[in-house]
Order: C-alpha cells, then sequence, then structure tokens
C-alpha cells in the first residue's frame, strides 16, 4: 500500500466513503449500543448511562464498559442490540461486521450462556439482508479464571455452524499475558477457529509477538505499539498478519496521545495490513465512515490508499466468499466523486 502523509489533494465526501464497501472487524457489542438505544434501556432500567469521551486510563474505560453492559437486562435487549449493530453497518457502508462479545461476563445474569449468545447471532441473524451481515467472536476475558476461558472455547465451537467466526481475547494483557491461555487458542487452531485476540494496547510490542507465535494469530485487535520494535514488525510482515486498528479510540483510551503521534502511518509504510474499526462507538462517538475519514484529514491518505484498506478489511475476515467476492468487486470499480 502508498500512502503519503501529507494533506490529501481531495477531500472525500461522507457519500464517497459509504459507497466504499468495507468490513468492520474490531466491534464490541456492549460497546455498540446505539445512543438513542442506551438512553431508552437507562429510561427503562432507571439506570445511569455510562460517559462518554476521552477516558484518562483503561481503568476509567472498564467502568463504563461495565455500565454499558449493565443496561441490557434482558435477553430481547440483546436481540435487538445485535440487530441494530446492522443498521449501523449500513449506515456506513459496511457490508460485513465481526462483534466481540463474552458471554461468561454475563454471569448467569440473563440465564446460560448459550442463551445469551443464541439471542446475539439470532439478533444478527434477523438483521441480515445483501447490504450487511455479521460473525461473532466469542471471546475470552484474561482476568477471569481459565475454566472461563475453557467455557469461551466450547460456546465458540458448538455455535460456528451458527455464525461463529473466532475465538477473541480481550482485557489487561499487561497483568495477564497471552501466553497463559496458549492451551486453549491451540485446540481452537486444531478445531480450525481463527484466533483474534486483543494485544499492542495497554501493552508493548512484547504483547503482539506473543499473540503471533504462541496463538497463532493472524490478525491482531488494536496491535498498533507493534511499532515499538522493528523486530515485531518484520514478523507481522513475514507472517502476512494484519492489524485491526481504531485511532479514535487510541486517542479517546489515551493509548496514544494524539493522532500526531499515532503509529498508523509508519505502520502502513512498513507494509503491515490494516482495517480501520470503531471498537466501542457507544463511548467515542466514532463511526467507520469517520475512521476513513479521519486518516485522509489527518494522515493524508488518497482514495487508493483507503480502497486498499477497504480491500485488506475483506480479504482479512471470515465473510462469506460469495459476499466478499461482491464487495471487493464494488471496491475496484469505487470512484469517490469529492
Amino acid at each position: 500500500m502508498t500512502a503519503r502523509w501529507t494533506v490529501p489533494t481531495r477531500t472525500l465526501s461522507s457519500a464517497d466513503l459509504v459507497a466504499l464497501p468495507k468490513a468492520e472487524l474490531h466491534l464490541h457489542l456492549e460497546g455498540a449500543i446505539r445512543p438513542e438505544t442506551a438512553r431508552e434501556l437507562a429510561d427503562r432500567y432507571d439506570l445511569p448511562l455510562p460517559r462518554t469521551g476521552r477516558f484518562t486510563d483503561l481503568g476509567e474505560f472498564v467502568v463504563a464498559y461495565e455500565q454499558a453492559r449493565d443496561l441490557i437486562g434482558s435477553l430481547e435487549d440483546l436481540r435487538r442490540v445485535a440487530a441494530e449493530i446492522l443498521t449501523t453497518a449500513r449506515e456506513n457502508g459496511v457490508v460485513w461486521t465481526e462483534v466481540h462479545l463474552i458471554p461468561p461476563t454475563y454471569a448467569g445474569r440473563l440465564g446460560p450462556d448459550e442463551a445469551v449468545v443464541e439471542a446475539v447471532l439470532d439478533g444478527l441473524a434477523s438483521a441480515a439482508g445483501p447490504d450487511a451481515a455479521a460473525g461473532l467472536i466469542i471471546g475470552v476475558n484474561r482476568m477471569l479464571p481459565v475454566a472461563d476461558a475453557d467455557r469461551s472455547l466450547s460456546l465458540a465451537l458448538a455455535y460456528r455452524d451458527r455464525g461463529v467466526v473466532g475465538l477473541g481475547l480481550a482485557a489487561d494483557e499487561a497483568r495477564f499475558p497471552a501466553s497463559l491461555f496458549e492451551d486453549v487458542f491451540g485446540r481452537a487452531a486444531d478445531a480450525g477457529l481463527p484466533a483474534v485476540p486483543h494485544a499492542g494496547e495497554g501493552a508493548g510490542a512484547g504483547s503482539v509477538r506473543t499473540c503471533v507465535e504462541r496463538l497463532g494469530a493472524r490478525r491482531i485487535n488494536h496491535g498498533i505499539r507493534a511499532a515499538e520494535d522493528p523486530a515485531v514488525v518484520d514478523l507481522l510482515l513475514e507472517r502476512g498478519v494484519s492489524l485491526d486498528v481504531c485511532p479514535t479510540s487510541n486517542v479517546e483510551l489515551q493509548i496514544v496521545p494524539d493522532l500526531a503521534s499515532h503509529p498508523l502511518p509508519r505502520l502502513i509504510e512498513s507494509g503491515v495490513p490494516v482495517s480501520l474499526n470503531t471498537d466501542c462507538p457507544l463511548f467515542l462517538g466514532a463511526t467507520t465512515v469517520g475512521e476513513y475519514a479521519l486518516a485522509s484529514s489527518a494522515f493524508g491518505l488518497e482514495p487508493d490508499a483507503l480502497a486498499a484498506i477497504a480491500r485488506t478489511s475483506l480479504v482479512t475476515s471470515s465473510c462469506p466468499a460469495d459476499r466478499r467476492e461482491r464487495a471487493l468487486a464494488g471496491v475496484a470499480d469505487w470512484r469517490p466523486t469529492g
């Protein structure tokens, strides 16, 4: 991918960016509640709305995330939130979405873990159509007991024929390294289930290396701190690992102090494949189209570079082949008018 880190020669309209077919690969279900739905649920259950905007650290963000999860008071709420993710996808020209969910974090509050997974899968399926669909990534929370990691793997394998497309890993990577979960992800790999861990956000390049070498990851959520170690960047290039990057999230959670400090330009210039994503838009105000616009305005990406990112998002996803090929044809035909 060739990119120019200057003022772009063209200003792209929102309509142009919506028209670019793309995938959203780094999106958390509870962090993707639409704001109007969050207000309705908060009123219904007499609960506070989680705070939004810039957070002082990841710990403060976790508190807000747990408040968002608390807003979901029934399985029907889960179905609604899942279905509305595809409403947002259509508004942004996202033809395929991969949604992260960690069922054990509900701790049986809505019923058994199976009921939680089925509610989300039902919601996604009910809203799917030719222009938007989604798969589910069942996550492991690093901070829960190892038995819960086994539980997440069992759920992912049990529902892979109904829409589960990967096994994720999230939460405090500094205190709970990915190596603790090597056995779980080894069994996932043996069953053909892709590893889609978070790394290189709350810990450095070594965390990214561990996920690649010990978990067999070919996609990393975030991963931006790989740029701190040229040897890890070389590892990503050697193994064809892509990064699902969320620039607004990285700034608002103070992983980087500002966009000028963001390593995305260096990673792209090095040849590392990337996708652009919103992570947790409820708290951060991000949209997929907004992340592409930001990449253009802040980093100077020209339309061909944005199209290359959209293409990467599709070819590195678990999007069904027929849907992917149609979308890739749309990327090839994309001609912005702005």
